[in-house]
Parts: C-alpha cells; structure tokens; sequence
C-alpha cells in the first residue's frame, strides 16, 4: 500500500513531464507521418496542422512547468553568484516573487480568455476542436509552473539550512 502512494505521488508530482513527453511524442509522430503522406504518397493530413499547433501550444506550458521542476530555466547564475551570500538568497527569493506574481496574473487573463472562447463558440476550421479546449493549458500550465517554481525553492531553503549556510 505504501509503494502504491509513492508511486500515484512520483506520477502526480511529475504529471507535467510526463503529459509533456506523451503530447512531445505525438507531435513528433505527426509531424514525421505528415512528411512521409505529403512527400511519398503525394497526400497530406489536412488536419495535420492544427493538431502540431495544439500540441506545441501544450507542450510549451507543460514544458515550462517541467523546466521549473528540473531547474533547466535559463538564468544568468554567474551575475548573482557573485553576490555575498545574504544578497543572492535576497535575489531568488525576489526573483520567485516576481514570477509567480506573473503567473498569477497570467492565470487570471487566461481565465478571462477561456470564458470569451466558451461564450463565443469558436472552434477550429477542421477538426473543430473549441478553442477554449486548446487553451486550458494556460491556466493548467500557470498552476503547475507556480507548484514546480515553489517546490524547487523549498528545496533549495532546505538544502541550504542542511549545509549551515
């Protein structure tokens, strides 16, 4: 019973790395099966499109989420490891704040979004996939890079009160 929970916790703790990889592979399916049809067979996906579109419009929020939790986000380490000790934590912590700041409002502006999509009705011009459908990721995405974001700079508060610093 006990490795059940770790294991629906590990999943649940890296469900955006895994939703990322599953809708990366499919893009990279879709794509490789567009060429081969168009270029081979002489006849393309015409919904080939916007389901590359829908997956890289996932994939760049679940991925961001992921980069969070990797820590793989770009940074300019070598400008603030030149601060005193006090000043650096100073900064990250300053630096996390200004982030979730801006995905919280991000998160808000989404919602905004998804209730004008809902109201109009709009979908997309083959598949007619709503587009509110496509752009929950959003707010998912925004949710999910605040938890990562937040779970990384509790580890880092640890790791640094382990160390003595």
């Amino acid at each position: 019973m006990k490795n059940r929970k770790i294991l629906i916790w590990t999943i649940f703790k890296n469900l955006d790395v895994i939703l990322a990889g599953i809708i990366g592979g499919v893009l990279v399916l879709v794509t490789f099966l567009g060429v081969i049809m168009r270029y081979l067979f002489n006849a393309p996906f015409v919904w080939q499109q916007e389901i590359q579109l829908g997956c890289f419009l996932w994939l760049s929020y679940l991925g961001a989420g992921a980069a969070f939790l990797s820590e793989s986000h770009v940074a300019v380490d070598i400008f603030v490891d030149s601060f005193p000790r006090k000043v650096r934590e100073i900064v990250e912590f300053g630096a996390y704040i200004v982030t979730c700041v801006v995905l919280v409002f991000l998160f808000w502006q989404s919602n905004r979004l998804l209730m004008q999509m809902a109201k109009t009705g709009k979908v997309t011009s083959i598949l007619h996939v709503p587009y509110d459908l496509l752009y929950t990721v959003i707010p998912i995405g925004c949710v999910l890079m605040v938890i990562d974001y937040t779970i990384v700079t509790i580890r880092h508060y640890r790791e640094r009160r382990e160390n003595g610093e």
